[in-house]
């Protein structure tokens, strides 16, 4: 059976991420709300890190584009949110995901044809079409970007009120978020474990064995695309909405790049890892922002090289990343009591 890296999670793994979901459950009796937004923001990116890991992680299709189907999704609620008033969750976000998705599957229909250093390529290239798009039109908003003046309404179908479903309240949208989180991971875990995502695996670990056999490796390449863009799209969706602002720089290839670099950070191809990789690059972000000045050097200014340096150390050391050192501390730690 093709195992992706850490898929089966190690039980030090399931105790550090038990542990670390009753701190997010928590979090809002103890945080300021400036902490409460950010632990938000970093659980977006979660989400949006593990649509890539489907692609990256388990089927073996590293894009350069992903943040495209990302920025879709807030340019469609956007759209769809008048500017005098606020408009359903219930409808809005299954269409801004929809919106998503159709993009990826369209693009899709194309860059999965390709393979290995073309198919990156590729990915990046429509991905900046699609940011020039919304970029050069002023008609989409331009390079200012929409404003998203309110957050969706939550009552259902507008005669149940949401007295306790008010995303204009910081904690409400807090574990509104999470629920999210969880519902994706859960999601995502039982497909790597369907026959679906078994093949997914296969395809990754050799796609010519996997045609031999007689799998249609270029439909699974294309739902597993779509699905991948389709969860970009609720992520994004859901940084629209707590941002109330959505600019094209959301599609741009650093936010791909960071998507990347959260699903390495973290291990990939087991969804935890790109959970675990995106709370830590966000944080190492803040950290690295927030450096002193030292004479005339302001180390802050520069901290792209701080976050490249320790990515190239991390992937020199820990290969498998930060739940791959988790792995190797537990495995050390039984050995000694040995």
């Amino acid at each position: 059976m093709t195992k992706s890296n850490l898929e089966l999670l190690p039980r030090g793994v399931q105790v550090a991420l038990a542990l670390g979901l009753i701190a997010l459950v928590a979090f809002p009796f103890t945080g300021t709300d400036f902490y409460l937004q950010m632990v938000t923001r970093m659980m977006i990116m979660a989400i949006f890190a593990m649509s890539l890991d489907l692609l990256q992680g388990v089927t073996g299709l590293v894009s350069l584009g992903h943040a495209a189907y990302f920025g879709l999704a807030g340019y469609a609620l956007a759209f769809l949110m008048p500017q005098g008033e606020a408009v359903s969750l219930w409808w809005t976000l299954p269409l801004a995901v929809l919106a998503s998705g159709l993009g990826a599957l369209v693009i899709g229909f194309f860059v999965v044809r390709t393979h290995g250093i073309y198919f990156i390529m590729v990915t990046m290239a429509f991905a900046q079409m699609i940011f020039f798009l919304f970029f050069d039109n002023k008609a989409l908003g331009g390079s200012d970007g929409l404003y998203i003046n309110f957050k969706p309404d939550v009552a259902l179908f507008g005669w149940v009120p949401a007295v306790w479903w008010d995303l204009e309240n910081k904690r409400t949208l807090y574990y509104f978020t999470l629920a999210v989180l969880l519902a994706v991971y859960a999601f995502l875990r039982r497909l790597l474990w369907s026959p679906f995502g078994r093949t997914l695996a296969g395809i990754r670990v050799n796609e010519h064995r996997m045609r031999a056999m007689g799998f249609g490796t270029f439909r699974y390449k294309l739902t597993a695309f779509t699905l991948a863009g389709a969860l970009a799209g609720l992520a994004g969706y859901l940084w629209g909405t707590q941002t109330g602002y959505i600019n094209p720089e959301l599609m741009g290839f650093h936010m791909s790049a960071h998507a990347i670099m959260m699903v390495i950070l973290g291990g990939m191809g087991n969804f935890a890892g790109a959970i675990v990789g995106a709370f830590a690059f966000e944080y190492l972000l803040h950290v690295f922002k927030d450096l002193p000045r030292i004479g005339s050097v302001n180390l802050g200014k520069h901290w792209q090289l701080w976050m490249g340096l320790f990515i190239v150390l991390l992937v020199t050391f820990a290969p498998r990343g930060i739940l791959g050192l988790v792995e190797r501390f537990g495995k050390s730690r039984k050995a000694g009591d040995e």
